[in-house]
């Protein structure tokens, strides 16, 4: 059995694999609330006998949450908790961009979809809206932009007159009060975002992609985006699943 994990910035994944890369069980947690106690809960969840688990791995855009993760598992199992930047992942992928500052996440996501033929942007609706750039079997780079929520929530914050409102596909363009007014900005706006960068990209590079889009916003945008479009919500975990071969 291998647990496999994604920690990001908002919610740490969990996963439960086996031996056949099939995905048993998953759970999640806020990453903010990672301590032992939490865990065990979690753990508990996944697996009956920890000591069952023979490989441990994490993507991790948070140090602090992966070394709380990382010293529980030392404790609980003795195995090493790996992140995939402590493993050699050029006979996965050719990393084009500084390695230092590449989000694990976004090694992870591309990893996954690296076939060595097919070129693909990858777009999450994470924390931050990204655009991750894979031509063949290198990892290019890409793009970060403001975060669907996390914008959301600021305007919320900053400005007095407009409450917390949750995001809906709004057909028409000119709102008539203020809910409508942002729910238009928000979706048509990030529409015109996702549209030009995707458009520039190629541009940029003459090459055509595949579009996959992941993340918790993916449902919303899917089917308004003039690219067509390839939905995994299972892209990172995928690609774990790849990297934890390399762990012998």
């Amino acid at each position: 059995m291998y647990i496999l994990g994604d920690i990001g910035n908002s919610d740490t994944k969990i996963f439960l694999v086996n031996k056949k890369d099939r995905i048993l069980k998953r759970t999640s947690l806020i990453s903010k609330n990672i301590n032992n106690k939490n865990l065990d809960k979690k753990i508990k969840f996944l697996i009956k006998d920890i000591k069952k688990v023979e490989k441990i791995l994490f993507c991790s855009v948070v140090p602090k949450s992966f070394n709380l993760i990382k010293k529980y598992f030392h404790k609980k199992t003795k195995i090493r908790c790996y992140e995939i930047k402590n493993l050699n992942l050029s006979s996965l992928i050719k990393i084009k961009v500084n390695y230092k500052q590449a989000g694990s996440d976004r090694l992870a996501n591309a990893i996954s979809l690296q076939n060595g033929k097919d070129n693909f942007i990858i777009l999450d609706f994470g924390t931050a809206t990204t655009f991750d750039v894979v031509e063949k079997k290198y990892y290019r780079g890409g793009i970060i932009a403001p975060g669907v929520k996390i914008s959301l929530d600021t305007l919320s914050d900053k400005a007095s007159l407009i409450p917390q409102i949750d995001l809906k596909k709004i057909r028409n363009i000119v709102g008539n009060n203020t809910i409508s007014a942002v729910r238009s900005g928000f979706f048509w706006g990030y529409i015109g975002l996702i549209d030009n960068i995707i458009n520039l990209i190629k541009k940029e590079t003459r090459k055509s992609f595949k579009l996959v889009i992941t993340g918790g916003y993916s449902d919303l945008f899917r089917k308004s985006l003039k690219t067509r479009v390839i939905q995994n919500k299972d892209i990172t975990i995928k690609g774990l699943i790849k990297i934890a071969k390399l762990i012998k």
